[in-house]
């Protein structure tokens, strides 16, 4: 070093550090300068989101990355996509890959192999990219159209609010409602004075009268109910007795009761006495004599 000049060493170290400057900037791309790699081509529509060290993907395995993205004006509508895969990839004919795009990461490259052929791609060769709807894309052609459609909808739903928040009837409704809650507020606050005064007299009471009634349930049960009874049976086997002898006519007072001439007799002599008394009131002087001398 000590032959070179100034410059030439000034001149060296500017180069060695572009040079490490490019293995550092492709090292954080993802690409590794001194791995041995194979470089494809895929031709499609449609590049959004996808970005040079996008990666590519095989069966969910990291195989490589996007190493540059052109256009290619020898065609209409056709972007030229250049890979870099691992040099051990090997490519079926038929195969293909599919744009897929996420939320977070962008776009990512999805190798789908066509595994039931022999032959395969060389390095340089083109492959078909197929863009593949997403979710965003589903949202922007589907969800998208549809909020549009609905969004006359939702003003009138506010136009209808709004027309319902200045009604006066909702107004005294809130009110009313005001004044409800608060006669309920009252009647909780005097059922709760007559949960605490008034309810416990009662059950005092109850307590009281239940106290009454086992004690006329014990003097009940110390009463001989069973004498009683029998007792009260025999009155009425008595009371049977004298019905059936006033019932039957070989009794006085059975002839009494059954004996129909004599009770035409009574009437008669009653029908007498009471034409005698007439009589007798009418005339008294057939019956009484009065002499002085």
């Amino acid at each position: 070093m000590k032959n070179f000049s100034k410059e030439a060493k000034i001149g060296v170290a500017a180069i060695l550090s572009l040079v490490l400057l490019y293995i550092g900037v492709n090292y954080l791309k993802g690409i590794n300068l001194f791995k041995p790699a194979n470089y494809y081509y895929v031709s499609c529509t449609n590049v959004k989101d996808i970005n040079v060290s996008s990666p590519v993907f095989v069966e969910g395995f990291k195989i490589g990355l996007v190493r540059s993205i052109e256009y290619d004006y020898s065609a209409t509508d056709r972007i030229s996509l250049e890979i870099r895969l691992d040099e051990s990839m090997k490519i079926n004919k038929g195969s293909y890959v599919s744009i897929e795009s996420t939320l977070l990461s962008g776009a990512e490259l999805h190798l789908i192999l066509n595994k039931y052929v022999n032959e395969y791609y060389k390095p340089g060769e083109v492959l078909e990219g197929r863009l593949k709807k997403g979710m965003m894309t589903s949202v922007e052609n589907q969800l998208i159209p549809q909020v549009v459609d609905l969004m006359p909808k939702i003003d009138s739903i506010l136009t209808g609010l709004q027309t319902l928040i200045n009604n006066p009837a909702l107004a005294q409704s809130l009110n009313n409602l005001e004044s409800t809650t608060k006669q309920l507020e009252l009647s909780s606050k005097q059922l709760n004075t007559l949960l605490n005064k008034d309810v416990p007299e009662i059950a005092s009471n109850l307590k009281t009268t239940s106290a009454n009634l086992s004690m006329f349930s014990e003097n009940l049960n110390k009463l001989d109910l069973k004498h009683s009874v029998d007792n009260l049976n025999t009155t009425l086997d008595q009371v049977s007795a004298i019905t059936t002898k006033l019932n039957s006519e070989n009794s006085t007072l059975g002839l009494l009761l059954n004996d129909t001439l004599l009770y035409r007799n009574l009437n008669i002599a009653l029908d007498n006495a009471s034409g005698l008394l007439l009589d007798f009131k009418e005339h008294p002087k057939r019956y009484v004599k009065f002499s002085l001398f």
